[in-house]
């Protein structure tokens, strides 16, 4: 018997694609679209609503001055000039009357009671003021 012949196995190679020049073709490709690229001039497409020159400009309103209400231990102070504690209820009321969304500033210190920051806020919540600011000094 004649003895069988072992093929030998045909030795193939694994395909290598470089990536080298793929790489620098994607690269000249993003060059070219960021050089060739015209950007958008979004400025130009907004919608602004501007006045027309002839329409009369209306003179604006200037705001309310604030009111400074100063609480220190031996007493209270309105726009920096003393009052006693009939008079500070008799200003708030007053102005109250004149406009309910006037700016109030209560500046108390360290040293003042807080008996009376709860009084000055109780007489302005009898008037109807709304617009109150709470700061503490030194």
């Amino acid at each position: 018997m004649a003895s069988k012949r072992k093929r030998k196995k045909p030795v193939t190679e694994e395909a290598v694609i470089p990536m080298t020049p793929m790489i620098d073709v994607v690269f000249q490709l993003l060059v070219y679209f960021i050089v060739t690229m015209k950007p958008m001039d979004v400025v130009a497409h907004l919608d602004v609503f501007r006045p027309s020159p002839e329409a009369s400009q209306e003179k604006p309103d200037t705001p309310p001055k604030m009111i400074r209400i100063s609480i220190y231990a031996d007493g209270y102070t309105i726009n920096d000039k003393p009052v006693t504690p009939e008079d500070l209820d008799r200003l708030i009321m007053k102005l109250s009357s004149f406009d309910k969304n006037q700016t109030i500033l209560i500046m108390c210190t360290a040293l003042s009671p807080h008996e009376k920051l709860v009084k000055v806020l109780d007489l302005c919540a009898k008037s109807g003021l709304k617009n109150l600011s709470v700061i503490s000094t030194n």
